[in-house]
């Protein structure tokens, strides 16, 4: 035992322990911080999830609501921002909009509107067709 207790000293007042340590920690840190990033990548992967999740429940809840689309829109934005702080995740005001927006764009409740399908041609004329679809 008193020759472990010998060792011991020796690594201290050398400054053996030291140099051992700076060596071990140069090694280390790449490491920690390696797992440090997959950590918040990982949450910030589970906190857009669940984002996307809450904004597609929020939108198919208020879908058949008797409001205006602004309306449904500031609505779902609020309920999308309280229950990301209810799980304890800060959403901001952009962040959420987008969320519901996307929700919206695509669910399968929500009408789409394709642009140029409500364009007619004129009585006694006929749209031209192009056979290679190039304009």
């Amino acid at each position: 035992m008193k020759e472990i207790n010998n060792i011991v000293e020796w690594l201290i007042q050398s400054g053996a322990l030291v140099a051992l340590f700076s060596f071990a920690w140069k090694y280390v840190k790449p490491w920690l911080d390696t797992k440090q990033t997959h950590a918040q990548t990982e949450q910030a992967k589970v906190a857009w999830g669940l984002l996307e999740q809450v904004a597609d429940t929020s939108v198919a809840a208020l879908v058949s609501q008797n409001m205006t689309g602004k309306d449904k829109f500031n609505l779902a934005v609020k309920n999308v921002q309280q229950a990301m702080q209810s799980n304890g995740f800060e959403v901001n005001q952009a962040a959420a909009e987008n969320a519901v927006q996307s929700a919206y764009e695509q669910s399968s409740l929500t009408p789409t509107v394709v642009p140029g399908n409500d364009i007619k041609p004129a009585q006694g004329s006929v749209a031209a067709i192009n056979p290679k679809g190039v304009k």
